[in-house]
């Protein structure tokens, strides 16, 4: 397949510039995903999806368009090509666009070394329904729990290849197993919800079903007679399983279209302290065995580790070719893409320094606050950094939880929440995103 996928790029190509193109890429795409939903013991849903998906973009001169489509047969490769070409030729000039030389390609392609691929056969769906049925089973066991509103299995792998008029070609196989449990205790107002999921590269790898439902249970009983916190300004705690989000709205602050447009509020700050000194974000994408690893990026750049921020102090952004042309610098293969769209940078995994202390430790030298176990909605000012969610927890006093918290709003701005954070020690090391529990000094809470 991955020979097809190599050929069809090369088609798309020859089609481009058969047209009309100066220059083109072209991507290919194709994948199977299986999902299994179970209720009550009973077969909810069953989906399983198979297809070919492909995009061409096109360059007539500094005019560019993205044309996409899920038929491979030829007479659709010369109709889309054609259309791209009239398209770009409509389209206004944009000096920064462009493949890369052929000297800045990536020469390592062999992804085959990060891992990503679990050759196993792929599971039967008697078998995944089979995951979800004892994830709810192990659920249910639990007193206090009424119901299992959901319980998941699924199953997928997609390859992909890319290829470009400057010479490159390369490509990737991925494939990822899941399984996950949605529990409810308590009845009318005093209902509650809370979930656990696992998911993982390799199927020796995932948590068991019993595991899964098992620590949806505890999170789900954990919450019983949630009440309104305390109003005021306490130090707050984001759980290791939402304190990612942080991370998330600095990456989009130092993301390079946001720095090109001047709409971020880490703009002027490159070379700043924006951290603890003691505190870096390392970009790794070459990890074995997690989902963000690659060796190139989407425009056949090679990529490499590389320091966010290093010692608390911003380093840089992150650019595909065009934001790096359009602020005078170079790229640091972050480019990323889907099939009807042209290139944008995007982050692959990245590490923050974990600290020495474990939660609980950071529950005790926070004395009373709250712990953030849930966040809902968003409001975040992209230009300012003024951050407010929706929150849902446990109160602490006294360095223990005392009880559980729902219905308050935690507000700070990014600048200053960051400056003052900890980490402990409590970072999944599987994830993309290895992000300890944090301890934010100070934040506004509104609830009782």
């Amino acid at each position: 397949m991955q020979k097809d996928l190599s050929q069809l790029t090369q088609a798309l190509l020859h089609a481009a510039q058969k047209h009309g193109a100066d220059n083109a890429d072209a991507i290919a795409v194709t994948g199977t995903s299986i999902s299994i939903d179970v209720r009550a013991g009973a077969l909810e849903h069953a989906e399983r999806s198979e297809g070919v998906d492909i995009g061409l973009r096109v360059f007539v001169g500094q005019k560019q368009a993205c044309v996409s489509a899920s038929d491979v047969r030829d007479e659709t490769l010369e109709t889309i090509a054609e259309r791209a070409v009239a398209m770009a030729k409509l389209s206004p000039d944009d000096p920064y666009i462009g493949l890369a030389d052929a000297d800045q390609l990536a020469e390592d392609r062999d992804c085959g070394k990060l891992e990503l691929f679990d050759a196993t056969a792929e599971p039967a769906a008697a078998d995944l329904e089979d995951d979800a049925r004892r994830a709810e089973a192990t659920a249910l066991e639990h007193s206090g729990i009424s119901k299992v509103q959901s319980a998941s299995a699924g199953y997928g792998r997609r390859q992909v290849h890319l290829a470009a008029s400057n010479g490159f070609s390369g490509g990737y196989e991925r494939s990822d197993r899941a399984i996950s449990c949605v529990a409810i205790a308590g009845s009318g107002t005093q209902m509650e919800r809370d979930y656990f999921g696992d998911s993982r590269i390799f199927q020796a790898d995932l948590m068991t079903p019993e595991e899964v439902g098992q620590r949806a249970a505890e999170n789900t009983l954990a919450r019983l007679g949630a009440r309104k916190p305390k109003t005021g300004t306490f130090p707050v705690i984001f759980d290791e399983r939402i304190s990612s989000t942080l991370l998330g709205h600095l990456m989009a602050a130092v993301n390079g279209s946001m720095i090109a447009r001047g709409s971020s509020w880490l703009r002027d700050d490159l070379g700043q302290s924006i951290l603890p000194s003691h505190i870096s974000i390392i970009e790794q994408p070459h990890r074995k065995r997690t989902s963000g690893s690659r060796l190139f990026d989407s425009e056949g750049l090679p990529t490499k580790e590389r320091h966010i921020v290093e010692n608390g102090t911003l380093m840089g952004w992150t650019l595909d070719l065009a934001t790096a042309r359009q602020l005078g610098l170079t790229s640091t293969a972050n480019a990323g893409r889907g099939v009807g769209s042209p290139p944008s940078p995007a982050p692959t995994n990245l590490a923050m320094t974990q600290g020495p202390q474990s939660q609980a430790d950071l529950l005790k030298d926070m004395g009373t606050g709250l712990l953030v176990t849930s966040l809902i909605g968003s409001s975040v000012n992209p230009n300012t950094g003024d951050y407010s969610r929706g929150a849902s927890g446990f109160w602490v006093e006294n360095g223990v939880l005392a009880y559980p918290v729902n219905e308050c709003t935690i507000a700070g701005n990014l600048r200053d929440m960051l400056k003052t954070i900890v980490t402990a020690n409590d970072a999944r090391m599987h994830l993309s995103r290895v992000v300890p529990s944090i301890l934010v000094e100070s934040m506004t809470l509104a609830g009782a």
